[in-house]
């Protein structure tokens, strides 16, 4: 999992129906460590669904799942609400790192 940065994990492959283990893990993990979390589903095509949390403290950070039921499925196992869109007040509680600025200035630039 990444804290503030743009880079993407991919889900273990599963039984049909049943998100990963390992993306349930990794939600609840982030969890812990921020002091809860929210998270934005987002579809991304055929490579699956982006789970994009958001910790209390500001943090974020994503998961991969196969598809957006297996993504909201692995939300309700960690315990972690989803919102429905990327509402104003979640978006102001995102604390990029000074990484992911110094990354995002760097793209600016070589353009």
């Amino acid at each position: 999992m990444t804290d503030g940065s743009d880079t993407m994990l991919t889900a273990d492959q599963t039984a049909a129906g049943q998100p990963s283990s390992g993306v349930v893990a990794g939600i609840k993990s982030f969890a812990a460590e921020h002091g809860g979390a929210k998270a934005v589903i987002e579809y991304v095509g055929k490579r699956g669904a982006r789970i994009v949390l958001v910790g209390s403290d500001g943090a974020w950070g994503d998961q991969f799942a196969e598809d957006t039921v297996k993504a909201r499925e692995a939300c309700a196992q960690a315990g972690v609400d989803v919102e429905n869109a990327w509402e104003r007040e979640l978006m102001d509680q995102m604390r990029p790192s000074n990484d992911l600025w110094r990354s995002m200035a760097r793209r600016t630039m070589a353009r």
